[in-house]
């Protein structure tokens, strides 16, 4: 299960944080998109989270990676940091045994996990997360994967939103970048985050949008999540932001879903596409998985469905207007 070649590495990892060169069980983890190994390993009776990088490039570099995971322990958002080894690429964390996280306690809960977490010291600027994720949206739109019908106006909406979400130094912080269900686990008392390779500075919004995928289902939530994470009512123009956010979210994932999940390869438009809220729903409550290629299909599909209804609504136009008026 574990590569010969990284067989010795974990050796190192075993004697070093625990004084052992073998465990008593072993799982593979294999939720998510990451490229690394990650497995359950239970070491003298107790269940551990091994992740084995193996990327060997600049963007695998696990120094980033190991210091947002000692960051997150620090301040009481990720499981205690057992052994890391950069030369190695290898980590040991404690293992969150997670229950269901009912999305009214993740409601409530969320905003000030995610304050806490924008409260880290800087991260590293990695890239400019609207101009990457621009390039994406665009390649997606020049392979034409999907039929007009399913994309008209789409990327037209999309621009309008792009060209005036302002670039608010003050709202760079250290974001998680991925706050999606397997990242936030919930062991019924604690709120943990796991998973921090795709972490850097960015926009406070990113981190707010995609956890407000999955807990936010209406204006009211919307109000009450962002009443949370700035401890004040939110105004129009917080509002807003959130709002346009989220657009450029949905757009996004369309674009970043299909080119994993198609990997060029022609996307059956006659298949079904849940609705934004039901898919979500069930990936929080673990029914749905995105590790297949259909679902990732599915995902992105559900995702420019989603935008291209909220982008039609007044309160697309609404939002663009109180962001530049509060900027001009």
């Amino acid at each position: 299960m574990i590569p010969e070649a990284k067989k010795p590495a974990v050796e190192r990892a075993l004697r070093t944080a625990f004084g052992v060169t073998e465990f008593e069980d072993i799982r593979q983890l294999t939720e998510g998109l990451s490229k690394a190994l990650i497995f359950r390993i239970v070491v003298q009776g107790r269940p551990y989270l091994l992740r084995i990088i193996m990327r060997s490039d600049a963007m695998g570099d696990p120094t980033r990676l190991f210091r947002y995971m000692k960051a997150g322990e620090d301040a009481g958002l990720a499981p205690k940091v057992r052994y890391t080894s950069v030369e190695d690429r290898v980590s040991i964390t404690d293992f969150v045994n997670a229950k269901q996280f009912p999305k009214a306690e993740a409601l409530a809960r969320m905003p000030a996990t995610i304050q806490a977490l924008h409260g880290l010291s800087p991260f590293p600027r990695v890239v400019n997360y609207l101009e990457s994720m621009d390039g994406f949206i665009s390649r997606f739109q020049a392979a034409k994967s999907l039929p007009e019908s399913e994309t008209a106006d789409a990327f037209e909406l999309y621009a309008r939103a792009r060209d005036v979400y302002p670039r608010v130094e003050a709202d760079m912080v250290s974001s998680h970048n991925d706050l999606k269900p397997e990242n936030v686990l919930f062991d019924g008392e604690r709120v943990w985050l796991v998973d921090w390779e795709a972490g850097f500075l960015n926009d406070r919004y990113l981190d707010l949008a995609v956890a407000g995928n999955f807990v936010v289902t209406n204006e009211a939530e919307e109000k009450l999540f962002l009443h949370g994470y700035f401890g004040a009512e939110p105004s129009d123009y917080q509002l807003a932001r959130f709002y346009l956010m989220r657009q450029i979210l949905h757009m996004s994932y369309a674009a970043v879903f299909l080119a994993f999940g198609a990997a060029g390869k022609p996307v059956d438009a006659s298949a079904r596409v849940r609705e934004h809220r039901d898919f979500h729903d069930r990936v929080w409550s673990g029914e749905i998985s995105l590790a297949g290629s259909d679902a990732k299909i599915e995902y992105a599909r559900v995702h420019l469905k989603q935008a291209l209804a909220e982008m039609h609504a007044p309160r697309f136009a609404e939002a663009i207007r109180a962001v530049r008026d509060f900027h001009e």
